[in-house]
């Protein structure tokens, strides 16, 4: 793409040099430069990408896009009042503006994008429709999971995501909105056809995310400001100040009566392999008896917000049904085969909130028995090790206290951390530092009508030691004990 053509629509301050350069990439990471690019200089916590600007325009950039003047002989210079926002436009603009030929879902909320995520995804599969995704998980398409380093990647790769859909038939698209990607330019560039509210609550104070709620909350609400239509969780007491500056149609769903899309009779629903939830859906679609494959009242609310979705898309009823009954999201309440005695999940709660939120929940369809395995993050706070012992002694039947990722910590240091939150309780609990086979001992001692929760690693398939990620996939590993279990007998 021509540079001129690139940047056709951006607002410059000050151009130097600009000619009719062959723009063949945009790169926004000094270590990552390649021939004929234009590299825009972002401003990062620890970094400043305009003291890289020399060293792109000597290893193969053709342009700069920068905050200020930079001394660069030869090479295109724009100067833009802010290069993140630029970079979002030009992502957009070289890949051809893809957004305008999908159906594109922002979902925002402190919990539940994900699941709704995968939720709304399932419903739209059913329907016979391909679906990608970008999120927590990664990026989905097809049989193709590329992993993210954020739960909303830069703008250049949301393009990127979004183009290669595009070449392969795809439809529909869903982004998980989160509020940093708001802020700082991510998801601009483009309109979503439907913005999601879930819920809002503490997450994300502090150092470089949000100085304080207010600001957490505004910058969640600038999806309503990019949306066509907006779909809010009107039960949620942030909902009037999320929709307050809003440029969208707003609907609304909840267990409140003025709401549009309403839910009423939720029941817990327990079988032998499964656990989910039922409900009743009223308002503008009428679904009686829907069974919801997440266990979970709260999750009733997920789903209700992927009904609003798909009902404003005009999805057919039946494949609603059939979405909800099959989801099955990765490390999210994720239920794993392994016995028709005992039930096994696999969820992400790896603090002390996520955990109370899994154990409170399955504390409800009354096992026999509720055992919790999990560890805690090393080269992260501590008081997290004491809060997450502390809930699991308190909720928990059985604590095996295990590894998780402990990076560069010695894991048996932050297992000690553990044991003090857990001895401020009566739980019981027993300690196997190697997380293999902890997960071996839960299954093998396992009790008849159990549940068992292997908590903290989710949709992870690595464990990080000491700077390296070794692949550990929990539900691989269940398998191979199964079939160990199955040899030894």
């Amino acid at each position: 793409m021509k540079l001129s053509k690139l940047i056709s629509n951006i607002d410059v301050k000050k151009a130097v040099n600009i000619n009719s350069a062959e723009i063949k990439n945009i790169c926004y990471d000094s270590r990552k430069i390649t021939e004929n690019c234009v590299f825009v200089c972002l401003k990062g916590i620890n970094y400043d990408g305009h003291d890289y600007a020399k060293y792109a325009a000597e290893n193969g950039a053709t342009a700069i896009i920068a905050e200020k003047e930079i001394e660069i002989l030869n090479v295109p210079l724009i100067v833009v009042e802010d290069t993140r926002e630029c970079l979002a436009k030009i992502s957009a603009n070289f890949f051809d503006n893809p957004a305008e030929k999908l159906t594109t879902i922002g979902i925002t909320g402190t919990k539940g994008k994900t699941t709704t995520s995968f939720m709304i995804k399932s419903i739209l599969e059913s329907s016979g429709e391909k679906c990608g995704l970008i999120g927590t998980i990664g990026a989905i398409y097809g049989e193709n999971i590329t992993k993210l380093e954020n739960t909303t990647p830069e703008s250049y790769e949301i393009q990127r995501h979004m183009k290669n859909m595009l070449d392969l038939g795809y439809k529909y698209v869903i982004m998980e909105a989160s509020s940093i990607g708001l802020k700082t330019h991510r998801l601009d560039g483009f309109d979503f056809d439907i913005g999601v509210f879930t819920n809002f609550s503490h997450d994300h104070i502090g150092g470089a995310e949000h100085k304080d709620m207010e600001e957490y909350l505004q910058c969640k609400s600038l999806l309503f400001q990019k949306c066509k239509k907006g779909i809010i969780n009107i039960d949620d007491k942030a909902a009037e100040k999320m929709t307050k500056n809003s440029t969208c149609d707003i609907y609304t769903f909840g267990k409140n009566k003025n709401a549009d899309y309403q839910m009423e009779n939720i029941k817990l629903q327990k079988s032998k392999n499964s656990l989910g939830v039922e409900a009743n859906f009223t308002g503008k679609i009428s679904l009686k008896n829907v069974y919801i494959n997440v266990p979970g009242e709260f999750n009733a609310y997920n789903a209700l917000a992927a009904v609003s979705v798909c009902d404003a898309l005009n999805i057919n009823p039946n494949a609603i049904f059939k979405g909800l009954a099959s989801v099955k999201i990765k490390g999210r309440m994720e239920p794993v085969n392994a016995s028709e005695r005992y039930s096994m999940f696999i969820d992400y709660a790896h603090n002390a909130v996520s955990m109370e939120n899994v154990l409170s929940t399955l504390k409800k369809y009354s096992p026999k028995k509720l055992t919790v395995l999990f560890g805690a993050g090393g080269n992260r706070p501590k008081i997290r090790r004491y809060e997450m012992g502390e809930t699991a002694g308190k909720l928990a039947d059985l604590s095996i206290i295990t590894s998780d990722n402990p990076r560069y910590e010695n894991p048996l240091d932050i297992i000690e951390d553990i044991k003090t939150g857990i001895n401020k309780t009566s739980g019981k609990y027993i300690v196997i530092p190697d997380r293999k086979q902890a997960i071996e001992y839960a299954m093998k001692n396992a009790d008849d009508g159990e549940i068992i929760v292997l908590a903290g690693k989710g949709h992870e398939d690595y464990q990080e030691i000491n700077g390296i990620k070794h692949k550990m996939d929990e539900r691989i590993i269940v398998k191979d004990i199964l079939e160990k279990q199955k040899n030894f007998k």
